[in-house]
């Protein structure tokens, strides 16, 4: 394979090719003069940049091109009088990968920087706070609630076992088929119309592979007479920034980068021309995109109708979330909770933002943050919205009507990944056809993926280290 900024042989691929031993890059070895340019300074962009410079790309040979004023596109966050809040939904840090979390804070300045917490997470089921996940607080559930949840559970599992059967391919049948009916009809078909705002037969069972750890049946069957078992337990710690919201995450990594980022200054064209590329006009030998799909088809010059037809049809959800400023001295100890049922409100979950880190709210307050989904492609819902969020948080008992001394409100126009059945062939169509034009894609919506932000961090490593690699045999 064709190197694609040059006549060197290289490899163009995802991850570090096991290979013979190259000569090593870094600040003795720089790697070779590539003028590149990264679309979108988000996270991924932002991590691939450092990545890039710490791997002994020269900072003037890169320039980052960011439709907003700021940087950190989905880590953002925003301060009013005082309150800090993220603008798409309630970020933590934590990750499997300890090397990634590492760099993640000392970018942002090291241990001290941030908050360490303990998860302490509950479902909100009427009068109750239910534990998380919800099949691990059966107990917490009124007698007959929780009666149908485990005997649900149950059933489904030995039908499993006797049958053999694979899992459903819908979500909505995958659900029935793995928890069974209670804990389908009292948490996760609610709660799931809530946040996909569609029928859960439209969704492929295939996004909660590897997401959705199954609790064993012991455990279950602990959870429903009072034995304390837990769940998630991948999450039960995570960090927060003292100060500056989850955005100070990014603000770190683009503190060393500022000179290279063109702020407001949103990609119109993108052209490829022989072996290099034209940006806005500019040419450059060597483009990563972290850009959504579906916006590339009004972007990229001569891309086949098939192939944006693909990209225009993946599917997505958008996110409001509001911040509530409370007149109150402290919250329950919580982190965060989910909202299941209708007359809880349009929210589906509830972030405790002043519990995260006391810098988020002045002394003496608090704050809540709701997140409402709708979905991609339509129109926000409108100012009414707020009203019916602190309706049915009222109704809830998460807060009462005078404690409010204001409301706050971001709209983030691509928040979640949406697999429905076709996903897969539109996803393939969209990044087979760009790999075949040697332009890169890197970050959640640029290669549609449900990746967290700390995934986020880890394959920018890897694409950084794989294009270093490359052009340095």
């Amino acid at each position: 394979m064709r190197c694609p900024w040059g006549d060197r042989p290289c490899y163009r691929i995802r991850t570090v090719p096991e290979a013979a031993p190259r000569r090593p890059v870094g600040p003795h070895h720089p790697a070779p003069a590539l003028k590149i340019a990264i679309l979108g300074a988000g996270i991924s962009g932002l991590a691939l940049a450092r990545f890039l410079v710490e791997g002994g790309v020269a900072l003037a040979d890169l320039t980052l091109f960011e439709a907003a004023p700021v940087a950190g596109g989905l880590c953002r966050s925003k301060t009013v009088d005082g309150f800090t809040y993220d603008r798409a939904g309630g970020h933590v840090l934590y990750s499997k990968d300890a090397a990634a979390m590492q760099w993640m804070k000392d970018c942002a300045g090291g241990d001290a920087a941030f908050v360490k917490k303990d998860r302490n997470t509950r479902i909100r089921f009427g009068d109750r706070w239910v534990h998380y996940p919800f099949e691990n607080g059966l107990s917490d559930l009124p007698p007959q609630a929780n009666y149908e949840c485990v005997t649900g559970y149950v059933k489904a599992w030995h039908e499993r076992l006797m049958d053999g059967s694979a899992a459903p391919a819908d979500f909505g049948s995958w659900v029935r088929w793995r928890f069974g009916d209670g804990i389908a009809d009292h948490f996760m078909d609610p709660y799931n119309e809530k946040v996909w705002k569609r029928d859960l037969a439209f969704l492929t069972s295939d996004w909660v592979a590897g997401r959705v750890p199954d609790a064993p049946i012991e455990d279950v069957l602990r959870s429903a007479v009072g034995i304390r078992t837990e769940g998630y337990t991948h999450q039960s710690i995570f960090f927060y920034p003292q100060h500056g919201g989850f955005q100070a995450i990014t603000d770190g990594i683009a503190s060393s980068l500022e000179t290279r980022i063109l702020f407001s200054t949103p990609v119109t064209d993108v052209v490829k021309s022989g072996t290099s590329w034209r940006v806005n006009g500019e040419e450059f030998d060597l483009v990563v995109s972290t850009l959504s799909l579906t916006l590339l088809p009004d972007i990229v010059a001569d891309m086949p109708t098939g192939v944006a037809d693909a990209m225009r049809r993946l599917e997505y959800n958008s996110l409001v979330c509001v911040l509530i400023a409370l007149d109150r001295p402290e919250h329950p100890d919580l982190s965060w909770i989910y909202l299941p049922h209708a007359n809880q409100g349009p929210a589906n979950r509830v972030t405790y933002m002043s519990n995260y880190a006391p810098g988020n709210a002045p002394a003496g307050q608090t704050s809540l943050m709701a997140e409402v989904t709708w979905r991609g492609g339509e129109q926000p819902p409108g100012a009414e919205l707020t009203d019916a969020i602190v309706d049915g948080l009222v109704q809830a008992g998460l807060l009462t009507r005078d404690e409010i001394l204001f409301t706050d409100r971001s709209e983030v126009p691509q928040a979640y990944v949406v697999f429905d059945h076709d996903y897969a062939r539109k996803r393939s169509a969209a990044l087979g056809w760009l790999e075949s034009q040697g332009l890169h894609t890197l970050g959640r919506f640029a290669r549609f993926e449900y990746d967290n932000s700390d995934q986020c961090v880890i394959k920018a490593r890897e694409l950084a280290a794989s294009l270093l690699a490359a052009c340095s045999s």
